[in-house]
């Protein structure tokens, strides 16, 4: 009888190998390839779908979107770039316009910081006009080479549209717009701007309250705080503040207790005080000897970790050996700690030391060396390819020639504080993008006035010239977009504008205020990069996909049994369990 369970129970093995077998058999998946017009209609349904998801947000007019999470709470935003980001579709032709435009949006926002909604109208704009003529017999390689030439004449257009900006006012009123017109924030970013210089740093934080702030740190910040807590000069707030301080700064990690000695001597002989800023930090009978004469002697001295890592960190105690004045003590150099005196070292006014993080004000460098250390950064950042490497660059740069502003961002709600803080961040990429290229008329008629050069725009062919038309019906949207946005009537407000774009190209449409105003003197303006960001990377992409004759995707599943195991209802059957009615015949 145990025989024969043995070979019940081999059978049913058996049984479930093929039945795994055949289910694998039935759930393989292939491709699946559409073709020509077919394809192209089905990633334009998905390029429409999100496009008119963006579309909403934009002008002064714009609505809000909220966009469900899987955790926690739904987020509310006019940032096209988070829209675009949120949207999948399940059919996967669709997705794949989606994706694209997507792709789109986060160019713009990498390179401008600013303008996510105006690429992606103008993304599909063009590429719906691209589909209707490649439908119509046009040939999509002649319809991309006019695509292009049209916008390269645009971008000259924009260019000489372009006004330079120096004073607070006019970045101000950039921010302001960016910020969907909301003047605190404009102030805000003008103000911290004005305070750290342009190549400072301005980062975005939430605030404790429900108030928007902005804090100025001058001088040069880091990261890194305290060794230990007895270096603290004041325990109730937890800090280490000194003036007039030496400062030692080495590359290499500080555990040989003896190689301090002799600088020690020489800082306690002259009653100066002294920071010491070492690459890995200070450690075992090295800090301990430090801490002991910091309590029992009250020696006026505390010591940090250097920032960063690796090259990044070599870089920046440079900085900080420029910044104060001293030297960097190297053993790459061939020089020892033993060896140091106090005129290698650095000065500094002011030094405020927490937990968290370090504050040198007032360093003992010469304005000449420190000008000198921030034009080699700028070489650096200008032949490096590594975004990494640059945003590196970038904050070293602002912490040497300027300071730190930190914007603190207040709430009722971190819905609230989130919405605010997504629009704050765009106001400042389009602020710093004002700063490098200058503006031009805000409310999308600066690409409605720079298209009006493609009217004498003559090309190779009928097909090419087809492609100059597509850009120039798309220069049209975004202002028609904001207008029909506030509740109007968009392609009239255009054709007025056209009209008088002839005489005045500053007049335009104040789809707040509902009048026809000149753009800069009311400070409706947009910053010629993000404008002209937008415009080449949906020029590019719109052409590119009208190239498109075939798609291949994933086939979708046919749901079926859903990969269940047909042996399952035979559960019961675990470790024989199911059988034991049978024991009294067994035995």
């Amino acid at each position: 009888m145990l025989t024969r369970v043995a070979k019940t129970t081999g059978t049913i093995v058996a049984s479930r190998k093929a039945a795994t077998r055949t289910s694998r058999r039935t759930y393989a998946t292939g491709k699946d390839v559409k073709f020509g017009e077919e394809a192209r209609s089905l990633m334009l349904a998905g390029v429409r779908k999100l496009a008119d998801a963006v579309a909403v947000t934009l002008g002064p007019k714009g609505r809000n979107v909220i966009i469900e999470s899987s955790y926690g709470n739904p987020k509310i935003t006019k940032d096209g770039v988070t829209v675009a980001k949120s949207i999948e579709f399940s059919n996967r032709y669709m997705n794949l316009g989606a994706l694209l435009i997507r792709d789109v949006a986060n160019k713009a926002n990498d390179v401008a910081g600013d303008g996510t909604t105006t690429a992606t109208v103008l993304t599909r704009a063009m590429f719906e006009e691209a589909c209707k003529s490649v439908a119509a017999g046009c040939n999509p390689e002649d319809l991309r080479r006019g695509m292009q030439r049209a916008t390269e004449l645009v971008v000259e257009e924009l260019k000489k549209l372009s006004k330079p900006i120096d004073s607070k006012e006019e970045i101000e009123q950039v921010a302001t717009i960016s910020a969907n017109s909301d003047k605190e924030i404009g102030k805000l970013i003008a103000t911290g701007m004005e305070k750290v210089g342009k190549e400072g740093v301005i980062t975005v934080q939430d605030a404790k309250g429900l108030d928007n702030e902005i804090e100025v740190v001058e001088g040069m910040k880091f990261d890194q705080g305290v060794l230990s807590h007895f270096f603290f000069t004041d325990k109730k707030t937890a800090r280490c503040e000194m003036e007039d301080v030496h400062v030692l700064l080495t590359d290499k990690k500080i555990t040989n207790a003896v190689s301090l000695v002799p600088l020690l001597e020489q800082v306690i002989a002259s009653r100066k005080k002294l920071l010491i800023i070492a690459a890995d930090g200070v450690e075992s009978e090295a800090l301990a000897m430090l801490v002991l004469n910091k309590v029992r002697s009250g020696l006026n001295i505390v010591a940090v970790k250097a920032p960063g890592f690796g090259d990044n960190r070599k870089a920046i105690l440079q900085d900080l050996a420029i910044l104060t004045g001293g030297e960097l003590v190297s053993e790459e150099l061939g020089m020892k700690l033993e060896d140091v005196t106090l005129k290698q070292l650095g000065t500094a006014k002011k030094i405020t030391v927490t937990q968290d993080d370090t504050v040198i004000l007032g360093g003992g460098g010469s304005r000449s060396s420190i000008e000198e250390r921030c034009d080699g950064i700028r070489e650096a950042i200008k032949a490096t390819t590594s975004e990494y490497e640059k945003e590196k660059a970038n904050d070293r740069l602002a912490k040497l020639s300027g300071g730190v502003a930190i914007l603190k961002v207040g709430g009722a709600s971190e819905v609230e504080v989130g919405e605010k803080k997504d629009r704050i961040v765009d106001a400042l990429n389009a602020t710093r993008a004002a700063v490098l290229e200058g503006i031009v008329p805000g409310g999308g008629v600066a690409l409605l006035y720079a298209s009006q050069a493609l009217n004498n725009l003559k090309l190779d062919n009928f097909d090419q010239n087809h492609g100059v038309t597509v850009v120039k019906k798309a220069c049209e949207v975004p202002c028609r977009t904001i207008v029909n946005n506030a509740g109007l009537e968009g392609a009239l407000v255009v054709a007025k504008l056209v009209r008088d774009g002839t005489v005045n190209t500053r007049r335009g449409f104040n789809a707040q205020s509902g009048e026809f105003v000149d753009m800069l003197e009311a400070g409706i303006i947009d910053p010629t990069k993000v404008v002209r960001t937008a415009l080449i990377d949906a020029s590019r992409m719109a052409s590119l996909m009208a190239t498109t004759e075939c798609m291949i995707t994933e086939e979708e599943k046919k749901g079926s049994t859903g990969g269940a195991d047909p042996m399952a209802g035979m559960g019961g059957m675990g470790g024989m369990g199911g059988m034991g009615g049978m024991g009294g015949g067994m035995f």
